[in-house]
């Protein structure tokens, strides 16, 4: 049974370009009817995209201090600064992938280092849990951003095609800040012939896919797409069957090939080849093979616009040199050097945190899965899933996580 008085606390985004939250006003008001023994603390923030007045109006309290607070909920990682001992704490932590290899900054907040983060949580006895490992007995994740990631990067990848077209680019998706609004300007314009290719089966791919059939570009069989006398633009969607072999010529299993990835390659560059654009849309783990590798390029003199929605630096698409921002989406490469050039070369966009160019549509949809699939199981009990998404506890990691000392002990 949920204890009492049970007090949790939403805090403000340590990232300056963040403007997501975890639970938006409606969900402070329907918690409240749910549990009406539970206090809700948000921290005053002004660059949130819910005012605190919003919050206030449905039932909660506007307070800086979170110290009342059992459970402090986040988006991004939290400045250790402000991280308080002996509390528990669920954010996207961005470390659970860390290994010794693993550069410190490969995703996440800019300039904030994984090491210090976690050794942080474990010097202040934190009870850190990840979003990301939130998940069912089939390993699928209960909530996440990545539909509106692979929305909004759609849509800043097809805005970046009618620049190079030289046509009129539509106005960024933050400055709409409207899914309506951002998928009615789509409806209205007419793409050119050219060849899109997207990989993924997961939520990201979902969101890409739902824009692009708001558009003239019509879905086609990866067969289709192979063929060069179209007179149409077309996307062809690859999920991870269609983008990965076994080296042992194994039939394809999903779930062989999560326990295993080190034994698949990636078989994208006949799909590639043939593309004017591509978007990444899959979720790709360290030990996956990349899409493609710097050398592949020299052969893909069509493609000329990547828009890397998965945005691993140095992950598996080789061009993603660097993650851009939301003010500055776009950058160039050099295909030879793969050195950063200033208006020509192959086109990128990277944009790391996409869904907060529409915050207030993906902060909604992501607290409802908060408000369903995780609250309950931590206020009354857990069936497994927040035990499973629980990296630190008491000074120590869990043992699925005890992998991560090895690499906070790295230089």
């Amino acid at each position: 049974m949920i204890k009492p008085i049970e007090t949790i606390g939403i805090i403000k985004e340590s990232r300056p370009d963040e403007n997501r939250a975890p639970l938006v006003p409606e969900h402070i008001e329907k918690l409240k009817s749910m549990y009406p023994n539970l206090n809700i603390i948000v921290q005053p923030s002004k660059k949130r995209c819910f005012s605190d007045d919003e919050y206030k109006s449905k039932g909660a309290k506007i307070n800086e201090d979170l110290s009342d607070c059992s459970i402090i909920f986040g988006v991004k990682e939290i400045d250790t600064s402000v991280l308080m001992n002996n509390k528990t704490y669920i954010f996207f932590s961005h470390t659970y992938k860390l290994n010794k290899e693993t550069l410190n900054n490969a995703q996440g907040t800019p300039g904030m280092d994984k090491k210090e983060l976690l050794k942080s949580v474990l010097e202040k006895k934190i009870k850190l849990i990840d979003y990301e490992n939130i998940r069912d007995k089939n390993s699928s994740r209960y909530l996440g951003f990545g539909r509106f990631a692979g929305i909004v990067g759609c849509y800043n990848t097809l805005n970046l095609c009618l620049e190079l077209f030289n046509k009129q680019p539509l106005a960024r998706a933050h400055r709409i800040n409207s899914y309506e609004r951002l998928i009615s300007n789509l409806k209205n314009l007419y793409f050119p012939n050219m060849k899109v290719l997207v990989t993924g089966d997961g939520r990201v791919a979902k969101g890409v896919i739902e824009v692009l059939k708001q558009t003239n570009i019509k879905e086609i069989s990866k067969e289709k797409f192979q063929n060069d006398n179209l007179d149409n633009p077309v996307f062809c969607n690859l999920e991870t069957k269609d983008y990965v072999v076994s080296n042992l010529n194994k039939e394809f299993d999903l779930n062989h090939f999560i326990k295993y990835p080190k034994e698949y390659k990636s078989c994208a560059l006949q799909y590639l080849e043939r593309a004017d654009v591509f978007i990444s849309a899959h979720y790709w783990d360290p030990a996956s093979p990349k899409i493609f590798n710097q050398d592949d390029l020299k052969n893909l003199n069509d493609l000329k616009v990547v828009g890397d929605i998965t945005c691993d630096v140095d992950g598996s698409v080789p061009t993603t040199i660097r993650s851009s921002t939301i003010d500055k989406p776009n950058f160039y490469i050099d295909r030879n050097t793969f050195k950063e050039t200033v208006d020509e070369g192959l086109a990128i966009m990277a944009v790391d945190n996409l869904p907060s160019e529409l915050p207030r549509d993906s902060s909604r949809e992501f607290g409802d899965g908060i408000v369903s699939e995780v609250i309950p199981y931590i206020l009354n009990e857990d069936d497994g899933r927040i035990l499973n998404a629980t990296i630190t506890q008491n000074g120590s990691f869990l043992e699925k996580y005890n992998y991560l000392n090895d690499y906070i002990k790295t230089a």
